[in-house]
């Protein structure tokens, strides 16, 4: 087979397998946009239980109450249809990969979906009611409460993006130090650093209240620390004692 035979085979089957996953996306859009109305209850209820009484979610715009149930359907909807398109994805790069990296690619992919998964449930179920609490008891006496559902879905996106990569941060980890670009004792020895950057990160995406802040920095500098353990066992050639108590010369 030549070069470009080759080459124009490698398009099809990347136009065939973005095709499955667009019909795949489809597919369950459709499932669910009857019921995206009440997807959006669901998604707005961390924000409805925290409002004073009397106050209520608002649209600010002509099309808004239309658009943004659409969105929080295609939202889960990609959400749902994600392991089918990282199949896919899978699909497409696996003959390319030597078996070893085949071994380490699959277990990686499936890790990484199911802790990007973690990373929204635990914004979900234990972010939102307590950063939600806060800024509806922040507002001055005197200021209603009314939030747009439009900026409401701008705001937990942003959210759950957020927390579902910072969960993927053991994979990066992994990875990291799988491919020798960073060494176990070298993560170890940047960790103050870490948790700096945590804290940074924490105060970029959430509220400026020490608690919101800290349940992202905190999970993040755990997460870290996790992702340094998985690289000591799941690394070749890394000394499992040493990569635990303490740290290896930088120098070897």
């Amino acid at each position: 087979m030549s070069s470009n035979d080759s080459f124009l085979s490698h398009l099809l089957e990347l136009r065939s397998r973005l095709l499955r996953s667009a019909i795949a996306f489809i597919i369950v859009f459709a499932c669910l946009f009857p019921f995206a109305k009440k997807l959006y209850q669901l998604l707005a209820l961390p924000m409805i239980q925290q409002l004073p009484r009397g106050s209520e979610m608002i649209a600010t715009e002509v099309t808004t109450p239309f658009f943004v149930p659409l969105k929080v359907a295609m939202l889960a909807a990609w959400v749902i249809s994600l392991p089918y398109i990282l199949f896919q994805v899978w699909g497409f790069i696996a003959p390319g990969l030597y078996a070893r990296e085949k071994r380490l690619v699959g277990p990686l992919v499936v890790a990484s979906t199911i802790l990007f998964y973690c990373g929204m449930s635990f914004a979900y179920f234990a972010v939102f009611p307590v950063i939600f609490h806060f800024l509806a008891n922040a507002a001055p006496s005197g200021v209603a409460v009314m939030t747009d559902i439009g900026k409401y879905l701008e705001f937990v996106t942003t959210l759950f993006m957020a927390f579902g990569i910072t969960f993927e941060v053991p994979i990066v980890v992994v990875v990291l130090v799988r491919t020798g670009l960073v060494s176990v004792a070298r993560l170890r020895q940047i960790r103050p650093y870490a948790i700096v950057a945590a804290f940074v990160i924490g105060a970029i995406f959430t509220p400026p209240d020490v608690l919101s802040q800290s349940l992202l920095a905190v999970p993040l500098w755990l997460l870290f620390e996790l992702g340094i353990v998985a690289a000591v066992f799941f690394s070749p050639g890394t000394n499992k004692t040493e990569g635990v108590q303490g740290e290896l010369p930088l120098d070897e």
